[in-house]
């Protein structure tokens, strides 16, 4: 399918557009369009879909939904998001939302109505109300909330009015925008039995449509995934593996769970899935904080874009933003055009070739995975499907070595020179992919 093909572009678009971190709930702001600005950029970086973070109407930070049918006023309105989808398009670039169905803010009006009428609403059926308790907010009745966030009030989404409210919602998207997936927040929260409704609602109206999972331990997640269900969930295990294999130079731990998940072993999880690989996001310390040694950087990516999975790119890293959790994850989300765009071209560069060749070769979407060489501070493994056999190799250590990775010969599609498969040799924090001839 078209998802498991190219490599997306996460924006968070409240802190890419720089829009306040309170809603005033006063005039529009028109700042869609500082998205829209970049769009011959992502082309030109090879993005094949972008995926947003919520932007429908919301009290902070868009994971608070108040209305989910109106473009939070922050960015602009309805008319142009739906503008803004057409334009990604016509560039060739698929556009996924974030669906928030398991919370809302204390705004949302149906919940307002709770807290005016209590009993005398039927609207007390969409949440778990207890009349008998207080909140923290001394509303003179308590309610569940999400992971004790008491300004996010859970849905009782076994009340059938909700669960038409909440499908109404996701057509209207379909219809009006345009879009083409979402993003499940805390999809491992979600029941299965939602997940399987939200796929019969989506398939109405298109066949191809994109459902990923927001899940944080992947290892019981297997039964989501499947044509009935979810795409894809989120890849978080390989992201820490990713993160802590190269800043302890211990290169046993990311191949250790990509085995465990995507290799041909009967006892792998996900073999023949492919989930959302990322090397930062709006919730995790950018890569370039994270990672010790910067100099390791381009074999970071080179590995992300190479292993089993669907690459995303988390706005602004191509130019090697930092940021930390900091602030109420502030750090994480700031303004584009606060981002110097200077700060590492060599890196932007190498991610305009990545995205080349993630799009340009099945193997790499399709292919089966396979360790070859592995040692604490260089590794090469193998993704062979489609037709063609690449092997990527990486070195994160400060001396040459030499890696294996099968017999004859192959063409590094990174700097177009060819190689003896048998003897691979890594500069200092190199990384190669090389296509078997």
């Amino acid at each position: 399918m078209w998802f498991d093909e190219g490599a997306f572009y996460q924006i968070y678009p409240l802190g890419f557009c720089g829009a306040e971190r309170e809603n005033d709930f006063g005039e529009i702001r028109h700042r869609l369009g500082l998205i829209e600005a970049e769009i011959p950029r992502l082309k030109e970086l090879g993005v094949k879909a972008v995926m947003f973070n919520p932007l429908f109407e919301s009290e902070r930070h868009g994971y608070d939904t108040i209305d989910f049918f109106k473009v939070d006023r922050r960015l602009g309105t309805n008319e142009e998001l739906k503008n803004l989808v057409a334009a990604f398009h016509a560039a060739g670039i698929r556009v996924v939302l974030d669906g928030v169905f398991h919370h809302t803010g204390r705004a949302f009006a149906p919940f307002r109505e709770v807290l005016q009428k209590r009993e005398d609403t039927d609207y007390r059926f969409w949440f778990n109300i207890d009349f008998y308790a207080d909140s923290p907010y001394h509303d003179g009745l308590n309610y569940d909330n999400w992971e004790g966030h008491a300004e996010l009030v859970r849905l009782r989404l076994e009340n059938c009015d909700l669960q038409n409210y909440l499908m109404d919602a996701v057509r209207y998207w379909i219809r009006e925008f345009g879009i083409d997936g979402l993003r499940l927040d805390v999809s491992y929260s979600l029941p299965v039995w939602f997940l399987e409704m939200l796929r019969r609602t989506v398939r109405e109206l298109k066949e191809d449509f994109f459902l990923v999972g927001e899940v944080i331990h992947i290892g019981n997640s297997m039964e989501r995934i499947s044509p009935e269900r979810l795409n894809s969930v989120t890849n978080y295990e390989c992201y820490k593996g990713l993160v802590s294999a190269f800043n302890c130079d211990n290169l046993f731990e990311i191949e250790h769970s990509l085995t465990r998940l995507f290799s041909n072993q009967p006892w792998s999880l996900y073999t023949g899935k492919n989930l959302l690989s990322f090397a930062d996001n709006h919730d995790v310390p950018r890569v370039a904080t994270a990672l010790r040694d910067g100099r390791k950087m381009l074999a970071l990516y080179t590995v992300l874009f190479t292993m089993p999975g669907i690459p995303c790119l988390y706005y602004g890293s191509e130019y090697g933003a930092r940021g930390d959790k900091g602030d109420a994850d502030v750090h994480l989300r700031p303004a584009m055009s606060e981002i110097d765009r200077s700060a590492n071209p060599e890196l932007y560069e190498r991610l305009k070739k990545l995205y080349r060749i993630r799009g340009e070769h099945r193997a790499l979407a399709y292919g089966c995975y396979e360790k070859r060489t592995l040692q604490n501070k260089f590794f090469c493994f193998r993704r062979e499907g489609c037709g063609e056999t690449l092997f990527t190799a990486a070195n994160i250590g400060e001396s040459d070595c030499t890696v294996y990775a099968d017999g004859g010969e192959g063409v590094d599609l990174l700097t177009g020179e060819s190689y003896a498969l048998g003897e691979i040799r890594l500069k200092p924090f190199e990384a190669k992919i090389i296509l078997k001839t």
